[in-house]
């Protein structure tokens, strides 16, 4: 007589999976029945090996479409997982039962839609909860108890599906095949018979069973793609609800917790709340936890639980632990009851060639798959430190954003040294399965990329970046064909901006060859023909434009001068020249007027006396005020320095200033604040020292029998606003 056990659980939960392996225990079947992608059998013996360590999830994807693919992810308190484990352990087969991945992914997406209606939602309001999470972690998850809850289960999920409408579309063939797959077991000769599948599904799969050949109906004709399956590894990070996982379950670390804890489960909890709260140097004492455990289980009791719950925990870490500070509170959340754990599959898995040799890449450079952020520190004269950069610059071509450039904490401003933000997502499994269509190894797939990126006529930065690229992730092979592609957009566009544009990537990667070790010598020949256009062009650029337009402009030819510093001094003595050139047209916008002069000041080519009357002019009577704030921006966006140790400056300035009309002064007034607001607080503090003790004509010094006390006062708030000083 066959016997078939259905076992209706969530897909991640302590308490099912509790429940699961108990029932399990007590039923001893012959087979086990999991809900998965039945490609997936061939895997199920990896489980066995010592290696594979949950949070786990099962890949598959279309061969031809890597779109098109899916995760099914396990972990230690998923009952899937506790169904193979008690399988493996008991010596007995493992059947997944769910519509095959090869049809889902040649349907559509739809297929992996889930029930029409949310079935615990209908249930937690039945019980009088507002939150099914609550309901379910009260009534399942938060159990501990051995007791059968699977009758019950079934008997709740039949009553929600009586008032539903047959299942269509996805969702009836789902069950279809999970059928047959049923029927299938039955006639092998199995007569004991556990199935581990979603509660939803259970009053589907009861006896008895539809005629097979309305089964049969459904799935006829179904459209099929070749399809690959393999393990991964996973995080709790992503089993969350929040990580957009549509089984997903808000506090994956707690589940951890829950599972794995026999005792003491409210105080262990609270102890681990408290390291690591101590490892960001917050006072958390042994008192603080005893406390919390007391204020935890008492909200227990007075809300009529067996045992405190995430709910009560949560309360007395944010009251006692966290003196009520919501960024601890959050804080515990990332770190615990989310949690950032990561689980690890066998090299033997079977992984695409690609993955494959990252892996083996990742292993020799010792960089750790770790979703945790870690900043990494690479020193580019070392072998080690050159071989990780190159690696995860290949990595970045091809779209894997294994790690990310930061500011190094050193504020070194040369070439030798990078700093990286690493973080490993599982999403990045996928990313490396699409990224095999360049190539079988990291560093061919990169070069592959390269080249299909400037083919054709692309954008001129794109081949600026992609030169750059080539020279970071040293990328020999693709680099002449970038500098070719390079040399020849540039010689076609007329747009000075976006030469502009392009120019300090080209100039930053010369330094970057210099430190690896590559040849630049083409690259510095395309940068110089490439400013060449760019002085030539820069006049014509600079006429007849808007304050907007020049403000951009002045912006551009910020980054083209510190550009020509990292080239060789005869280009920018030819940068400079053609600077000087454009600076003595009269019709420049004052605020790129006001910028070329502080460059040629700074670069030694105009002295003090200059300065002096080029401000001058530019701040007489008959320029209008908002003219020259203009050029004052321009002129003092490289700092304020000049006018704490230039005294003639500050008089140009002081007397513009004293001269403004009242009429327009308000008006000016942005202008002014948007400039003086940017210097720093010690510069601002120092103008106004140097500034009180000017003396002379070009200050207004009213004798004291003459102040008028009540016009002086009035003064003091639009000055205190000028300077960005309190009044």
């Amino acid at each position: 007589m066959t016997a078939t056990h259905l076992l209706g659980i969530r897909h991640h939960g302590p308490g099912s999976a509790r429940a699961v392996a108990a029932r399990l225990a007590e039923l001893e079947p012959d087979v086990v029945l999991i809900e998965g992608p039945p490609e997936a059998d061939v895997l199920v013996e990896l489980t066995e090996d010592p290696a594979m360590a949950p949070p786990v999830a099962l890949l598959a994807y279309a061969t031809d479409d890597v779109s098109r693919a899916a995760f099914w992810p396990f972990a230690v308190f998923s009952p899937e997982w506790q169904a193979l484990t008690y399988a493996r352990e008991a010596g007995i087969p493992v059947r997944f039962c769910d519509l095959p991945a090869a049809n889902t992914f040649a349907a559509g997406p739809d297929e992996l839609a889930g029930p029409p209606v949310d079935p615990l939602a209908l249930l937690a309001s039945a019980g009088g909860y507002d939150d099914p999470e609550r309901w379910w972690d009260d009534v399942v998850e938060s159990r501990r108890d051995s007791e059968n809850p699977f009758d019950v289960i079934a008997d709740a999920m039949t009553a929600v599906r009586e008032d539903e409408e047959p299942p269509q579309g996805s969702e009836a063939r789902r069950e279809a095949y999970m059928r047959s797959v049923l029927r299938r077991t039955r006639k092998d000769g199995f007569e004991n018979i556990a199935v581990v599948c979603g509660a939803w599904h259970v009053p589907a799969l009861a006896d008895p069973l539809p005629p097979a050949s309305h089964d049969q109906a459904v799935l006829k004709g179904l459209p099929k793609r070749k399809v690959a399956c393999t393990w991964v590894p996973w995080t709790h990070g992503r089993l969350a609800t929040a990580s957009g996982y549509g089984a997903g379950v808000r506090s994956p670390g707690w589940y951890h917790h829950l599972f794995t804890t026999a005792e003491d489960v409210t105080a262990r909890w609270l102890t681990g709340v408290a390291g690591v709260l101590r490892e960001e140097d917050l006072p958390v004492s042994t008192a603080h936890v005893i406390e919390a455990v007391r204020l935890a289980e008492a909200l227990a009791t007075l809300r009529g639980r067996s045992s405190a719950g995430l709910a009560e925990v949560t309360e007395a870490t944010r009251s006692v632990l966290c003196g009520g500070d919501e960024v601890q509170v959050e804080l515990v959340t990332r770190r615990l009851v989310v949690g950032e754990r990561l689980g690890e599959v066998p090299d033997r898995v079977p992984q695409p060639p690609l993955a494959a040799d990252l892996t083996a890449t990742a292993k020799r450079l010792r960089l750790k798959k770790d979703p945790v952020v870690k900043e990494l520190d690479l020193d580019l004269r070392t072998p080690g430190g050159l071989d990780r950069s190159k690696l995860l610059h290949r990595l970045r071509i091809l779209g894997i954003e294994w790690g990310s450039r930061e500011a190094s904490a050193r504020r070194n401003k040369g070439t030798f040294r990078e700093t990286w933000a690493l973080a490993w997502e599982p999403s990045f499994e996928v990313d490396l399965v699409a990224a095999a269509v360049y190539g079988t190894t990291v560093p061919s797939a990169a070069t592959a990329a390269v080249r299909g990126t400037v083919e054709g006529t692309p954008p001129l930065d794109e081949v600026t970046t992609a030169v750059e690229n080539c020279l970071l992730a040293d990328l020999p092979e693709a680099l002449p064909e970038a500098l070719a592609a390079l040399d020849a957009r540039a010689a076609a566009d007329a747009d000075v901006a976006r030469l502009m544009s392009a120019l300090p990537a080209l100039a930053r990667a010369t330094r970057y060859g210099n430190v690896r070790g590559t040849d630049t010598g083409a690259l510095r020949a395309v940068a110089d023909r490439m400013l060449d256009r760019i002085c030539a062009g820069l006049p014509p650029a600079a006429h007849g434009i808007d304050d907007d337009a020049a403000a951009r402009l002045a912006a551009l030819v910020d980054g083209v001068h510190d550009a020509t510093s990292l080239l060789d001094d005869a280009a920018k003595e030819r940068w400079l020249a053609a600077l000087a050139r454009l600076a003595e047209r009269p019709s420049l916008p004052p605020l790129l007027a006001g910028r070329l002069t502080r460059i040629l000041h700074d670069s030694g080519l105009l002295d003090a006396l200059d300065i002096e009357l080029r401000l001058g002019r530019a701040l007489t009577p008959g320029i209008t005020p908002s003219a020259g704030a203009a050029y004052v921006e321009g002129f003092f966006d490289g700092g304020a320095l000049l006018l704490v140790h230039d005294e003639g400056l500050l008089r140009v300035i002081d007397a513009w200033l004293a001269g403004i009309p009242p009429e327009v002064f308000t008006e000016v007034l942005p202008l002014l604040r948007r400039t003086f607001g940017a210097f720093s607080g010690p510069e601002k503090r120092a103008i106004g020292h140097r500034a009180a003790g000017l003396t002379g004509p070009a200050r207004l010094a009213p004798v004291a029998d003459e102040l008028d006390e009540d016009r002086a006062e009035r003064v003091l708030p639009v000055l205190a606003t000028l300077l960005g000083v309190g009044a």
